[in-house]
Order: C-alpha cells, then sequence, then structure tokens
C-alpha cells in the first residue's frame, strides 16, 4: 500500500495521452489542443511552407537538433526530422517559447512560422528558433499516427 499511494492517479494517467482528428484541419490552419497541461500547436503546412523549411541550411540554425521525441537524440534539425511518418503536412510540437515559457502567436514573426512577443523569438515553419533569445526549437512531443488523419500525442 505505501508503494501503491504513490502510483499517478486516474486523473494524470487520462492526461497521459490524448488523441486529436486532423481531418477539420485546412492546409494552412494551426490547431491548438492542451496535453499535459500545456499547448501544442498542429499545423497543416502547406506545400510551399514545406519546401520553405526544406531549403533553410542547418548552418543558418542557432539549435541544430531536432529536439523531436520520436527521432534518435542529437539528429539534426532537418524539416523531415521536425514531423513523424514522413507526413511532412502536419507539425506537431509543445506551444511553449523555449525561452521563458510564454506562448508564441502563430503566422508571425520574421519566417512565417511562430513569434514569442514577450522578448522577440521568431520561430519558422518548422518551429526552429531562428532569431531572438529561445536557446532551443519548438520541442515535438511524443506522438503516433493511429490513422492517416488521426493522431496520439503522448
Amino acid at each position: 500500500p505505501l508503494i501503491d499511494q504513490m502510483n499517478p492517479d486516474a486523473s494524470v494517467l487520462a492526461l497521459s495521452s490524448i488523441e486529436v482528428d486532423l481531418a477539420p484541419l485546412e492546409e494552412g490552419q494551426n490547431l491548438v489542443v492542451k496535453w499535459r497541461g500545456n499547448p501544442v500547436i498542429i499545423r497543416h503546412r502547406t506545400a510551399k511552407e514545406i519546401e520553405e523549411a526544406k531549403a533553410v541550411p542547418i548552418a543558418d540554425l542557432p539549435d541544430q537538433q531536432a529536439r523531436n521525441a520520436n527521432v534518435k537524440d542529437g539528429e539534426l534539425a532537418t524539416d523531415i526530422n521536425r514531423v513523424v511518418g514522413e507526413k511532412e503536412q502536419y507539425l506537431v510540437m509543445l506551444g511553449v517559447c523555449t525561452h521563458l515559457g510564454c506562448v508564441p502567436i502563430g503566422d508571425a514573426g520574421d519566417f512565417g512560422g511562430w513569434f514569442c512577443p514577450c522578448h522577440g523569438s521568431h520561430y519558422d515553419i518548422a518551429g526552429r528558433i531562428r532569431w531572438g533569445p529561445a536557446p532551443t526549437n519548438l520541442p515535438v512531443p511524443p506522438y503516433e499516427y493511429l490513422s492517416d488523419t488521426k493522431i496520439r500525442i503522448g
């Protein structure tokens, strides 16, 4: 009983994963869901946005690590390493600025991605830090595809 009381209760376990239907999300739209008390941004990227993200040289990135829980540690922050299952159209990442934990604004900033107005961090369309005080890319949480348009985060 002493050990069992330290296990997470049902409410915590229920929040450990969520399922999200991506079908209603149109190209160019963002969806924000809550997972473990944090916002998760899901972006249905256009073909143009994907090509722009792929064209960025790794050497131009302040943080060259993928920061994706679904790939091996140390992988480079290429566009394909920021998504899962080679489904490049869907970008899923935590919506918490890596500088001081603010929530970045979508479709803003100098790189067509996200902008944190608190201290001026700019992220590109792949969620990679491009300019400002944020030290790292927006992290990609663990997630998997349950179908072509449904994911489980966590």
